[in-house]
Order: structure tokens, then sequence, then C-alpha cells
């Protein structure tokens, strides 16, 4: 086993005195074998020589290609992509004559009245937002009273009585509407299809 040894030494050593030379080295057991970098190199690949007039050929191809690109792309930059939403269908243009409707006439007392209703109209939700606020804020500076209150007289109660009260959760209230319903009317659940057209 010494005299394996002894050769492996003397063979790493003979390598190394070689210089860059391809070497085996086994450094701890003869089972183990590493190949240098210089083995897994290849000789560099001999250039092929190119006739320059194919090579200017070669280079006047890829500038036509380049200049056609181009004028392509000048071409169609005045011409914007159609856009459906906008674009008004011919039925609707045949029908426009038969759709169009006239406006009633006003009278000038008519519509100083509606413009008077209007502004009374204004000042009223006015108040009656002054009047709600003021009515919210006394209600929570009353509440927030009674809480301190009750705070000094017994903590335990006081946490039970700023528990969120389920019961209030599922609230409902329907108030007046700014347009009358529609009987019958099927309210669109907010699924669609998308049938945009895509342009390349």
């Amino acid at each position: 086993m010494h005299d394996l040894f002894y050769i492996f030494t003397l063979s790493r050593l003979a390598a190394s005195s070689h210089g860059s030379h391809r070497c085996i080295v086994t450094a701890t057991t003869p089972l183990l074998f590493k190949v240098s970098q210089v083995i897994c190199a290849e000789p560099l690949k001999k250039k092929k020589k190119v006739d320059p007039q194919v090579l200017r050929h070669r280079e006047e191809r890829k500038k036509k290609k380049i200049e056609k690109a181009i004028k392509r792309l000048e071409k169609n930059a005045s011409q914007l992509k159609p856009i459906d939403e906008i674009d008004v269908p011919l039925s609707l243009l045949q029908e426009k004559e038969m759709r169009t409707r006239t406006n009633p006439f006003i009278s000038e007392v008519e519509e100083d009245y509606r413009s008077d209703l209007l502004k009374r109209w204004c000042q009223y939700k006015q108040q009656q937002s002054v009047t709600e606020v003021f009515m919210i804020d006394t209600l929570q500076e009353s509440v927030n009273r009674a809480l301190e209150e009750l705070h000094k007289e017994s903590e335990d109660l006081w946490l039970e009585a700023i528990q969120i009260d389920p019961f209030l959760i599922p609230f409902h209230a329907k108030g007046p509407v700014r347009t009358p319903p529609i009987k019958d009317y099927d309210a669109p659940d907010g699924e669609y299809i998308n049938e945009t057209k895509k342009w390349e």
C-alpha cells in the first residue's frame, strides 16, 4: 500500500514539473480520479473564411428588411384601431328620424317655478343634514357620558355595555329614491361576457 502511494506521489510531482500539461490526480485513494480543466478544454475552432461580397450581400438584405418594416409601420401609423363601442350601428343611423324626439315647450313661468322649487329643495336638504349631524353629536355625547358614569360604578357592566350587539348587524332601511321603481325589472347580477376584439 505504501509503495502504491509512493508511486502516485511521484507521478503527481512529475506531472506538476511539466507545467500546465494534462494530468490525472489521485489525491486520497487510487479510485478517486480528478480531471484537470485542461483536459476538459477544446482546441479553438478555425474560423471559416467568408467571401466579403457574401457578407456585404447579407448586410444589404438585413438593411432592406429593416427598411421594409419601417415603411410598413409608417404606412399604418395614421390608421387607428377601430373601437366598436364608438361606431354607431347602421340600423340606428337608419332609425335616426324615427327616434328623434322634440322637446316640449316650457314657458318662462314654468322655468322660474322649477328653479325656485329646486332652490327650496336644496335648502330643505341642507337644513335636514345639519339637524341630523347635530342630533348624532348630541346622542354620541350622551352615550359617552353614560359610559363614563357606568365605568365608575362597575367595570364589568361597562365591559358588557361596550360589546357589539349582534342583533343590530342585519339592518335594513328603505327610503325615498331618486326615480320610481320599474315593475318586473330583472336587475343584472354583474356577470358579463367579454367580446372585445384583439388587434395586433
